[in-house]
């Protein structure tokens, strides 16, 4: 979340007995957000019960992403450390 991404997690929860060593399955999913003041106070968008076989909703709006880059409280892109590492771009 660092990055400014919604992050999407998906556990596997349930029984598939045709398949080897996944016979039974225990997980929890979730989707999150970056921490800043567009997005939900904790992170986290939606997320499931433990163990339960459900689905996960919520609304991912792009244009709130670009925004909170732009001009968010935390510009993780702006601010990173060009001596570091740098990124190239490349067309093809």
């Amino acid at each position: 979340m660092e990055n400014q991404v919604y992050v999407v997690m998906s556990g596997n929860v349930g029984n598939l007995p045709n398949v080897p060593n996944m016979e039974i399955q225990y997980g929890q999913s979730c989707i999150l957000t970056p921490c800043d003041f567009p997005f939900a106070r904790d992170g986290i968008a939606a997320d499931t019960e433990p163990n339960v076989e459900t689905v996960a909703f919520a609304d991912l709006r792009p244009e709130v992403l670009i925004t909170a880059r732009n001009s968010g409280t935390v510009k993780n892109l702006q601010d990173r450390r060009h001596d570091l590492y740098s990124v190239t771009w490349r067309g093809e």
